[in-house]
């Protein structure tokens, strides 16, 4: 339907933002992408990490929408030409208040709005992500040492923090002192001090990591590691007495390992620093209301890379009411977890090409997110179109 003109677009703009968030809140949405084109307003809403399409807005819309969000996000409405962050609620009709973090960027056709749903939810444990058995056993073994360091390594979306708040719900937050440094803080834990960073106030990572130093950690929480200087810092921290947990950008656990060296860090530091690396990827469940069975094929075999056991069976996405017509509800971790032992400390400190720490694992019998993910699609937990997209 048409927007509005004249006087009545300030007022369209109010009600159409309700009905923006209130239908992501339906969607079970993380993002919704409110993008300003040539004649019309796009939409997007990501669910469940991928992002769909929604029936664009006619008319001139996007400036009055797009002012409105600002003033709620406490942000300068006449600031047009530099990208800008906040924070504003909504309260739908008959839903609850929603937070969202709101990021805006200048293009061409005007400001784009990105709103990522803060929903507060509780903690996840280790299991509901998806952890088997012995990577929870692993994780504990892990999470009661009193230093080294812990990282969580993956893209964007894949659910590093979610890992990192359920490591620290394994720990005994009484009996430990237990700090965060956080950007933002997307859940509110008892018993531990949680730190956000403030760029702006020179307040970064790296900053606050010193900070926290003095406040008589036993456990660090620092949310990513962005640049040498804070590689070193909390390296060097899990060398004195600490357990230090992050999250770093890379694909692989052992791309990871070599990532910090790219950094900085010598070889030798973080070969004695380092007490595991966890890679991981969110997988999107199939809708078990309308997936549909299938054996596999020769076609399954050379797409995996793998020769699939004769009469084994996939689960195919079809979608339905139930799903949104997208074939599949929700997501499940798959994880590769490596823990750095003296071979692979040797390994690191004689040879630390990323190839060669592979071919070590792998001989090993580290099984990778690949591998994982196959298993989980012959679980029938996903799909294995879902496993090939992610890994």
């Amino acid at each position: 339907m048409p927007a509005p003109r004249g006087d009545k677009k300030e007022a369209y703009a109010v009600r159409l933002l309700e009905e923006i968030v209130s239908k992501a809140f339906r969607k079970a949405s993380s993002d919704i992408h409110i993008e300003p084109r040539q004649n019309e307003l796009g939409l997007r809403y990501r669910v469940d990490g991928v992002l769909y399409e929604d029936q664009p807005i006619q008319g001139d819309i996007a400036a009055a929408l797009v002012s409105r969000i600002k003033v709620l996000a406490d942000l300068d409405i006449a600031e047009r030409r530099m990208p800008q962050d906040g924070v504003l609620s909504v309260r739908p009709k008959g839903q609850p208040e929603i937070s969202l973090r709101v990021s805006t960027f200048p293009s061409i056709h005007g400001e784009k709005v990105v709103m990522r749903l803060q929903l507060g939810r509780t903690n996840f444990g280790l299991h509901e992500l998806g952890m088997n058995d012995e990577e929870i056993t692993v994780m504990r073994r892990l999470t009661a040492q009193t230093g080294g360091m812990v990282v969580v390594a993956g893209p964007t979306g894949s659910g590093k923090t979610a890992t990192l708040y359920a490591l620290l719900g394994e720990i005994d937050a009484v009996k430990r002192n237990i700090v965060t440094l956080e950007d933002p803080v997307e859940v509110q834990l008892p018993n531990i001090t949680q730190g956000q960073v403030h760029p702006k106030a020179g307040f970064t990572f790296s900053t606050g990591l010193r900070a926290i130093l003095r406040q008589d950690p036993d456990v660090i929480l620092v949310g990513e590691i962005r640049d040498a200087e804070t590689a070193k810092i909390a390296l060097q921290s899990s060398l004195t007495g600490h357990l230090v947990l992050s999250t770093i950008h890379t694909d692989s656990a052992a791309d990871s390992i070599t990532r910090l060296m790219d950094m900085g860090s010598a070889a030798h530091v973080v070969a004695s620093g380092l007490s595991a690396v966890i890679a991981q990827r969110l997988a999107r469940r199939v809708c078990m209301s309308c997936a549909t069975e299938h054996k596999t094929t020769a076609a399954d075999d050379k797409a995996a890379g793998v020769r699939f056991n004769p009469g084994s069976v996939l689960l195919r996405a079809r979608g339905c009411p139930r799903c949104n017509g997208t074939g599949y509800k929700g997501r499940v971790g798959i994880f590769e977890v490596v823990e750095v032992d003296d071979e692979l400390r040797s390994q690191i400190k004689v040879n630390p090409e990323v190839v060669h720490i592979k071919n070590l694992l792998a001989s090993r019998g580290v099984q990778t997110l690949r591998y994982k993910g196959l298993a989980a699609a012959l679980a029938g937990w996903t799909t294995l179109e879902e496993v090939l997209r992610i890994t």
